[in-house]
């Protein structure tokens, strides 16, 4: 794959540690089996059909390699979004557990100060990142937070050794630190490193994506002789909006969407069902409520709907390219191999348009300081200063089986791409198997060797991890079909068992009763069975009601379009 000007400099700085290195008698981090290192990586409003191997028309060769070499999920869920992913992701617990029972910049009036509402990772549970900094690992990260911005909320108080990151949940691609969110028109993104707040960017700050990359060769690089194993988080901003691009990696894609989501969304399904990722009779999902055909836009509009998706792939490629420059840079120091790579995204396709996001009537502020301080002109878009998201026509054809995205407790909310590449799995699986990011941990930690602290962590009362190690499920044994999950963020909840699955989403999106869906077949949560299968509807109202009083869950008082 061609790189961007940014990438062509940001793979010469990389060769060049990777040649330094080898011509070192040191040892690079560990390659001691028994001792793997760990490369955990997150993509941010990523769907679930973008990638090549998945599907997907975008050029993300890097992670299709990663993917041929190790096992990709079909049935890998997230959180319905960012934070609470992320929180759920370092501990192996539910979110509602350890903080954040909502996002912090969503709690409503009667979940302030209540436990698990926190809005940052508390210190109910040990992060993963402690319990391998106990046991001789190097723990770094590098790019987005989102689990606390005050005082001993950062990732250095959590774990990490070595961190660069933004705080918050966006910001500008570009070093002019706006954030994506912002209540002044001068304010900040708020980044750290190891806990320090910057006032502006490193030179060598070019792009998001291009930045994490560096970092993470870097403080892996900075360790190199200690011979110790590493865990590091290469946690992407891309490609949550506002989707910005470098421009000859938008060009890269320039016309190629000029066919519109409706038939991207049907090459995809098909090239998914080819491929077994989903049933060879599966159907595609409903278009959403604000969802329009392509043939009913005006030319103008067709025509900034297709330049939003190709800023869109232009970040998912540019993610990939700079992943592959962390996959270059371990493989050129013999380190890969004994490297377990995970590859997940926090939730699925961001499909909110602006007025959902940040509605004048609720957040005037924050709305009247995007509108006035962002560029929303078609010349500009993708360009620094921009504000361009690509809403709910392209994140349908996102996931083009699974109902609604980011936000909902729906398929297409929480279903992501999941990829992992570790010693004893089989090159090139699939798996169906039902798996939780919860599982992340608790799997990290039977796979390295690492007991969980048995209801205490130096003295002080913890929670018990509650995900369930997936190593079994990955080398090919079938889940517990009992197993039970639920969810819930912003009012919006799901619990299943099985393929059983009860869902409760507002108006619009539905009638604002619980459904109740059977999986095996209807992916796409499109017919409604509460009315047919009373007995199953009371036996999954009784699994939520529980699944609610084991994770004291307060629903808000008021419910965001968000």
């Amino acid at each position: 794959m061609k790189p961007t000007s940014f990438g062509k400099q940001a793979l010469a700085t990389s060769t060049a540690l990777a040649t330094a290195v080898t011509c070192s008698t040191a040892f690079a981090a560990s390659t001691d089996p028994e001792r793997p290192n760990i490369l955990l990586i997150v993509a941010d409003d990523m769907g679930f059909a973008d990638l090549g191997s998945y599907g997907g028309e975008i050029e993300t060769p890097h992670l299709d390699a990663l993917a041929s070499e190790g096992v990709r999920m079909t049935n890998f869920h997230a959180e319905p979004a960012c934070s609470p992913t992320r929180a759920a992701l370092l501990t192996g617990l539910d979110p509602h557990q350890v903080g954040l029972g909502n996002m912090a910049e969503e709690t409503a009036p009667n979940q302030q100060g209540k436990p698990g509402y926190e809005g940052y990772l508390n210190d109910s549970a040990v992060p993963v990142t402690k319990l391998l900094q106990d046991a001789g690992y190097n723990t770094y990260l590098s790019g987005k937070w989102h689990l606390g911005r005050g005082e001993g909320t950062t990732p250095d108080a959590r774990g990490f050794e070595h961190s660069f990151s933004l705080l918050v949940g966006g910001a500008s691609h570009w070093p002019d630190m706006r954030p994506a969110y912002a209540p002044t028109p001068d304010a900040k993104a708020p980044y750290v490193e190891d806990g320090q707040l910057l006032t502006q960017l490193p030179d060598s700050f070019k792009y998001s994506s291009q930045f994490y990359a560096d970092k993470m060769i870097e403080y892996i690089e900075s360790d190199r002789e200690n011979g110790a194993p590493f865990f590091g988080m290469l946690s992407y901003t891309a490609p949550h909006w506002p989707l910005q691009a470098p421009d000859e990696a938008i060009e890269k894609y320039r016309g190629r969407y000029d066919q519109g989501y409706d038939q991207i969304f049907a090459d995809r399904l098909a090239r998914q069902k080819e491929m077994g990722l989903v049933p060879a009779d599966a159907e595609g999902a409903p278009r959403p409520p604000k969802g329009q055909p392509w043939d009913s836009l005006s030319p103008e509009q067709q025509k900034v709907e297709a330049r939003a998706m190709e800023i869109y792939a232009a970040m998912v490629d540019e993610m990939d390219a700079h992943t592959g420059r962390v996959f270059d840079y371990l493989k050129q120091q013999g380190l890969y191999d004994n490297t377990i790579v995970m590859f997940i995204s926090d939730n699925g396709a961001e499909g909110h348009d602006l007025d959902e996001t940040w509605p004048a009537d609720q957040f005037p502020k924050i709305r009247k300081v995007i509108d006035e301080s962002n560029d929303f002109s078609y010349e500009q878009m993708g360009r620094p200063g921009s504000y361009t998201l690509y809403g709910p026509n392209w994140a349908w054809a996102g996931a083009p089986t699974f109902k609604l995205h980011k936000g909902f407790p729906t398929e297409g909310g929480t279903r992501t791409t999941g990829i992992i590449k570790a010693a004893g799995l089989k090159e090139g699986a699939i798996t169906n198997s039902l798996v939780s990011v919860r599982d992340i941990t608790p799997t990290l930690m039977e796979m390295t060797g690492i007991q969980a602290p048995d209801g205490k962590y130096k003295g002080q009362a913890v929670k018990p991890i509650t995900g369930q190690s997936a190593v079994a499920i990955l080398k090919g044994e079938a889940a517990d079909p009992e197993r039970v999950l639920g969810g819930e963020l912003f009012g919006k909840y799901f619990v299943r068992q099985g393929d059983w699955k009860l869902v409760m989403v507002p108006k619009p999106y539905s009638e604002g009763e619980v459904q109740l869906f059977n999986l095996s077949t209807d992916l796409g949560e499109s017919r409604d069975l509460s009315a047919s299968e009373p007995e199953k509807l009371a036996q999954m109202l009784a699994l939520w009601e529980q699944y609610r009083q084991d994770n004291n869950i307060i629903l808000p008082d008021w419910v965001s379009g968000y």
